[in-house]
């Protein structure tokens, strides 16, 4: 079965990888990574870019690529900062696609559900399309949901850890439990393999950021997610077989010369 195009608001979307652009070594190294890997999406901070002062070649390289911004509330810890950067972002960007992020504990970099639930609600009614990045919590997810959004984005694991899905479980009854929201598996993918596995599971799209950035050659670790999500979607719609408590032999054992048979 052909992999569908994912679609958000009318817009197509070339790729179901969705690319940061933060902490690269270089911006040619950025534009190298985005060349090779073709994302759907670039996400961008506009707090962090301008405070660290990448200048106008950064965002040149992000205007010169015919891919689809989606800004990002990143850094923020208050409903009320999320919303005012929010705010700014669809000056800049022009768009009211917005990545909610607010930040409940500096050290995991967990988002507050409370806070995140409060600025939903307030973006939702000023006609932002809020992307909120969450926990894996069932409970949060339906609440984010009857406020309207129709994207949901919980972490694998923690921003930049690397340690992949560490909730399988939470994340697939979040998939059975919405099947016809977008979920996208956003933060602690580590390596390509990572990456597969949530697009096994029928997630829509993966968002990584420091796996790319942080790699030995982020331009080919950027290749190599862009080929594993595509092959996690393709093996996702082909029908993954279940796993059986003991083995089944593939190849018909009948009249083979040294098969034993009882009796």
């Amino acid at each position: 079965m052909p992999s569908q195009p994912l679609v958000i608001d009318d817009t197509i979307l070339a790729s179901r990888l969705f690319l940061g652009t933060a902490g690269y070594p270089s911006p040619d190294v950025l534009r190298r990574a985005i060349e090779v890997s073709k994302p759907g999406l670039i996400t961008v901070s506009l707090r962090r870019e301008n405070a660290a002062g990448k200048g106008q070649k950064f965002w040149d390289i992000l205007k010169g690529f015919n891919i689809p911004v989606l800004p990002n509330t990143a850094g923020c810890h208050s409903a009320d900062e999320a919303i005012t950067t929010a705010e700014m972002a669809r000056e800049v960007f022009e768009t009211n696609w917005i990545k909610l992020e607010v930040i409940g504990d500096d050290y995991t970099l967990q988002p507050e559900p409370f806070l995140l639930l409060e600025a939903t609600k307030r973006l939702v009614s000023k006609n932002f399309k809020v992307f909120p990045y969450m926990t894996d919590d069932i409970v949060l997810a339906e609440k984010l949901v009857d406020l309207g959004c129709d994207i949901l984005m919980p972490w694998g694991a923690p921003i930049g850890s690397g340690r992949g899905l560490n909730n399988p479980f939470a994340l697939q009854t979040m998939r059975e439990r919405f099947p016809d929201k977008t979920l996208v598996v956003d933060a602690g993918i580590g390596a390509p393999s990572h990456a597969s596995a949530a697009m096994e599971m029928g997630f829509d799209a993966v968002l990584l950021n420091t796996a790319v950035a942080k790699a030995g050659d982020p331009a080919a670790m950027a290749g190599a997610f862009a080929g594993a999500i595509q092959a996690g979607r393709e093996a996702y719609l082909s029908g993954i077989i279940a796993p059986q408590e003991k083995a089944a032999t593939s190849t018909p054992m009948i009249d083979k010369p040294f098969w034993h048979q009882n009796g």
